[in-house]
């Protein structure tokens, strides 16, 4: 017998030992330690043709967590709560879902508007939240005022004419008390301040100035409910304009325009607020010389 068929018969020979060896069951790794072969290549060769025992095609062990995770994605879960409850991670439920369509997917349009509606709830908590603390440190500041002494209010008078009174100019002196502005508060500060400098109610004229777009029966009976003032004390309102091009947000319920203060034969207290003003100015600066305070 030649080299080559000895070599044949020893290679049909070892092939009939691996195949009986698979049939009954053993694996590749226990077919190759039992026939002292080391090549893959070879113990292929070797149990060509055969096919694994039925013992050998059983489930991979995480078929079952795969199946049971497409179950629960057609229920309608997230990966998040599948990965949960199956232990597994999230990366390997992607791997095994993300062929199936989710049920009860919300669509684009559903989820924008429920994002819109948790912002809103958000903000409308957010802002009470905020306005309260708003709240609180204002109410705090003004319990630090306390009762105002005439001479501050003659002096917190003169400083609030000074910004928001007209003045004499360089090349007109008009010395009279003219004080306009929106802020109820305020106006009724400075009638306050009017009542302490000596000015008698009755040589006031209030002018509500506003819009002619604007309501102005309900502006007038604002600002008469806001100062307590007679309907006699005040004069033919003013109207502005409205321009159709100007886009305006002092509109709607709570736009009242504002109140003009005139004080009749008033000279001799311009000249007061112009003393005072130079007081609070002028003194607090000989003071504070050479200080920041």
């Amino acid at each position: 017998m030649s080299r080559t068929s000895h070599n044949a018969a020893g290679f049909e020979a070892l092939r009939a030992r691996a195949i009986a060896l698979r049939r009954s069951g053993k694996s590749r790794l226990q077919i190759k330690q039992a026939l002292g072969v080391r090549s893959n290549e070879t113990l292929t060769k070797l149990l060509r043709g055969t096919v694994p025992p039925e013992s050998l095609l059983r489930p991979r062990a995480k078929d079952d967590l795969r199946r049971r995770a497409r179950e629960l994605r057609a229920q309608g879960r997230t990966y998040a709560e599948i990965a949960a409850e199956l232990g597994v991670s999230k990366s390997s439920i992607s791997l095994w879902v993300r062929d199936l369509p989710r049920e009860g997917r919300l669509s684009p349009e559903e989820i924008r508007r429920r994002n819109d509606e948790g912002r809103r709830r958000y903000w409308e908590r957010e802002r009470a939240e905020r306005e309260a603390a708003r709240r609180a440190v204002s109410d705090t500041a003004a319990a630090e005022i306390g009762r105002l002494s005439d001479r501050e209010i003659l002096m917190l008078g003169a400083v609030a004419y000074w910004c928001e009174g007209t003045k004499n100019k360089p090349h007109y002196r008009h010395e009279r008390v003219t004080f306009t502005n929106s802020d109820p508060g305020l106006i009724r500060f400075f009638l306050r301040f009017l009542d302490v400098a000596g000015v008698e109610r009755r040589d006031l004229i209030l002018r509500v100035s506003i819009h002619e777009s604007a309501d102005v029966g309900a502006a007038h009976a604002f600002w008469r409910e806001a100062t307590g003032a007679e309907a006699a004390s005040f004069g033919r309102p003013t109207l502005k304009r409205h321009s159709p091009s100007t886009v305006r947000h002092n509109v709607g319920d709570g736009y009242h325009g504002c109140l003009r203060i005139d004080v009749r034969r008033s000279g001799w207290l311009y000249r007061k607020i112009e003393g005072w003003m130079l007081g609070v100015t002028n003194g607090r600066a000989e003071q504070g010389r050479g200080s920041v305070f």
